[in-house]
């Protein structure tokens, strides 16, 4: 099949590849939930080849993922889980989350469901990173996040940037405290927590 593309992928994958330099430099087992096209997974698992990148998606996605590994061939990228987060979770354990402009596509009762299961597939120490946009105090960070949240609504009731207060307050109810919060291109930014030891 012919590789699915995003240009925003190919235009955010190097900002968000030193992000994760940096945060997951020990970490070992990343899960990737919501990896779309699949270019993020080759991308970061070619410049990071001491982590094994579980890319993961919804059942339509998982074609296009495998192509684009297919292609890669990279010893660290196993084949795509299936996952949806209102389905069943993998039993599995990862040391390092990755998730990259998915909360603003799912509805709240998603985004509140990721964070609920986070405790059983990570880690104590696991880290977490998400790449989007977000409101901050309720308020849009830039005039295009405005007219990007209302082209969201347009499409879905259900979709819309989120909160990045609301976003902690889930983080936290699932034993994740922020360590960073680092602006990225196009008024997104990279949110980073770090599992408390249980």
């Amino acid at each position: 099949m012919e590789k699915p593309s995003s240009p925003s992928c190919e235009r955010n994958r190097d900002p968000i590849l030193d992000v994760l330099r940096r945060h997951f430099a020990d970490r070992r087992r990343v899960l990737e939930i919501g990896s779309g096209t699949g270019q993020h997974a080759v991308h970061f698992a070619a410049a990071l080849p001491q982590l094994t990148w579980q890319s993961s998606d919804r059942a339509e996605n998982l074609p296009g993922i495998r192509a684009w590994l297919d292609e890669a061939a990279l010893p660290n990228t196993p084949a795509p889980l299936e996952l949806d987060v209102a389905g069943a979770w993998p039993a599995m354990q990862f040391d390092a989350i990755f998730s990259a402009n998915t909360l603003h596509i799912m509805a709240w009762r998603e985004v509140e469901l990721l964070f609920a299961r986070l405790p059983t597939i990570t880690t104590d120490d696991a880290n977490l990173i998400i790449y989007g946009p977000f409101n901050y105090r309720g308020r849009y960070s830039s005039d295009s996040n405005a007219t990007f949240d209302q082209w969201l609504k347009d499409r879905g009731a259900h979709m819309a940037i989120r909160d990045a207060e609301a976003v902690d307050a889930l983080a936290d109810n699932a034993g994740f405290v922020l360590v960073d919060d680092i602006a990225m291109p196009a008024n997104n930014r990279c949110r980073v927590w770090r599992r408390r030891h249980a």
